[in-house]
């Protein structure tokens, strides 16, 4: 009975600690959550209660409860803008699964030890500033940059403009993002049972059959992955279209920028804003959902 006393006694003396421990983590776990309340919910209920708003002749938006903004979206201006960005992310997803997946396969199955290093120098270089790297992309690019000074060197042409086209833009959007086309895409892969491969080879003589018929699906959720990574980014993207277009190049995030800037009409730039945020909602529940739906039936 004294045992059972002590023993009492002692877990009696441990619960105040025990709570005290649990009302911490609990503390600690609410500050991200009161982060993304304050930083992020509340700020985007103001650009929801703005796109409802007006722009006052002093040229300062004001609340209001008008569809006026989101009527003008059908502008065909902006429609022919949300076309050619959806076109440009598009080309930027094929482009970057064409350069990502003969990368990420070589590294995944064929680097030894040397992966972890191959894909250090994959990354390493997108920690610097996407702003910086499209300057550096911009110099690189210009009438008077590297590329067309090695042309005229070589004698193979006199200078290709490369800048102010759709392709220039498409090739800042790859730049800027393949690497979450590799990442996802590098951990399918390396998740792979090797065996699976050999046995595709036995039973579909071939590696371009035994990739499709193999390799592939069972890679897929990491291609979705890298798809839907490469494409949010590049539909809403301004600053590769900024500094690589033109005015014929400009996309949808060009003119939400420019509302919010120079246009000053923060109202219509908030129902743009809500109007792409909406859209890629849809597409990030489809994609969800056709994930979810394939990993039950697997």
């Amino acid at each position: 009975m004294a045992a059972e006393a002590r023993a009492e006694a002692r877990a009696e003396a441990r619960t105040p600690r025990s709570a005290q421990r649990t009302w911490l983590w609990g503390a600690l776990l609410a500050l991200p959550t009161a982060w993304m309340v304050t930083f992020f919910v509340f700020a985007m209920a103001i650009v929801v209660l703005l796109s409802f708003g007006r722009t006052t002749n002093d040229g300062f938006p004001a609340f209001a409860t008008s569809t006026a903004n989101y009527r003008a979206l059908w502008n065909d201006v902006y429609l022919e803008l949300f076309v050619r960005s959806l076109l440009y992310a598009l080309a930027t997803v094929v482009i970057a699964v064409l350069i990502a997946y003969p990368v990420a396969y070589a590294i995944a199955l064929h680097g030894g030890r040397y992966k972890n290093a191959l894909i250090a120098a994959i990354v390493v270089p997108f920690f610097a500033s996407y702003l910086i790297r499209m300057y550096a992309w911009k110099a690189l690019l210009s009438d008077d940059g590297l590329v067309n000074s090695g042309l005229r060197k070589t004698g193979l042409s006199d200078g290709v403009t490369f800048l102010n086209t759709p392709w220039a833009v498409i090739g800042g959007l790859v730049y800027g993002f393949v690497v979450f086309m590799i990442l996802p895409i590098y951990a399918s892969l390396e998740r792979l049972d090797v065996s699976l491969i050999e046995a595709g080879k036995d039973l579909y003589h071939g590696p371009v059959r035994t990739f499709f018929a193999v390799t592939l699906p069972a890679t897929r959720a990491g291609l979705y992955g890298g798809v839907l990574l490469v494409f949010l980014p590049a539909l809403g993207d301004f600053v590769s279209a900024q500094l690589l277009g033109g005015a014929n190049t400009f996309m949808l995030g060009n003119l939400v920028q420019q509302q919010f800037n120079e246009g000053q009409n923060w109202p219509l730039g908030s129902a743009l804003t809500v109007a792409l945020m909406a859209a890629l909602t849809v597409l990030m529940v489809v994609y969800l959902r056709a994930t979810s739906t394939e990993a039950r039936e697997a």
